[in-house]
């Protein structure tokens, strides 16, 4: 709840920032462990994490530019100075750029896949901690004892009771890791790890659109997040059942 965590001289250490840079060391850790239990090259993990961050960023301000359209149009390099970042656009844009440093490598892409999004699941978790300490993606106004109040966000209303939506999250990505390193563990199917966390993530993503209070963009009813959330899930579940094939498995193999 206070982003600006210590100083030391002139360097100031964000919470939300260092959140950040947790979940990746944490996010890439985690996939050189489920590489190494993969029979994975180690090495293209770091690779393949650079890659993905970097268009992750770049993705997530994109889609936060185009949600923020008017401020963007209006003021286009305070909008992309801001802090505003959208989650889909990483995992959109880091994943395609994923797809593309392993066609270009000659990798299996489905199995590093699978591999990758568990780890995001992990950063995610961390990075939804930095949300909290920043006071951003905050919830709506509660009277129920789990309500939390800031009193120096530059992003949520101060001195308002308000549902914890990013801890929601945080608790939400951490426990889909959790499932997916156990699930992977026990299924050898290409691509339903990665299938499994589409359908996960974007059911809970969903369903916390409904507590949150900060502006996201809307489309018709839904939220710019829900709106996306509904073409995950259908993705997800398409690659779920398609990775449950063996005609599938086959050419996963021919291609590895």
């Amino acid at each position: 709840m206070y982003n600006d965590l210590f100083t030391i001289g002139p360097l100031t250490i964000h919470g939300y920032g260092l959140m950040i840079a947790i979940g990746i060391i944490c996010a890439i850790l985690c996939g050189l462990r489920l590489a190494r239990r993969k029979d994975l090259n180690t090495d293209e993990i770091y690779n393949i994490a650079f890659v993905c961050v970097i268009f992750g960023f770049l993705g997530s301000k994109l889609l936060y530019c185009i949600v923020e359209w008017k401020s963007f149009i209006h003021d286009p390099l305070s909008t992309l100075g801001s802090g505003g970042f959208v989650v889909y656009g990483g995992i959109i844009s880091g994943t395609l750029a994923g797809a593309i440093y392993c066609r270009i490598r000659k990798l299996s892409f489905i199995r590093y896949f699978d591999i990758v999004l568990p780890s995001v699941a992990v950063a995610q978790g961390f990075g939804r901690i930095g949300c909290f300490l920043a006071g951003c993606c905050y919830g709506r106004e509660t009277d129920s004892c789990i309500g939390v109040t800031f009193r120096n966000s530059d992003f949520a209303p101060n001195d308002v009771s308000l549902y914890p939506t990013q801890l929601f999250s945080s608790a939400g990505c951490f426990l889909i890791a959790v499932i997916l390193f156990v699930y992977s563990k026990r299924n050898r199917k290409y691509g339903s790890t990665g299938a499994l966390y589409l359908i996960l993530y974007s059911i809970g993503r969903f369903a916390i659109e409904f507590f949150r209070n900060d502006y996201r963009g809307a489309i018709g009813p839904l939220s710019t997040s829900q709106f996306i959330s509904v073409f995950v899930l259908i993705t997800g579940i398409v690659i779920y059942v398609m990775s449950q094939k063996d005609a599938f498995m086959r050419e996963i193999q021919d291609t590895h």
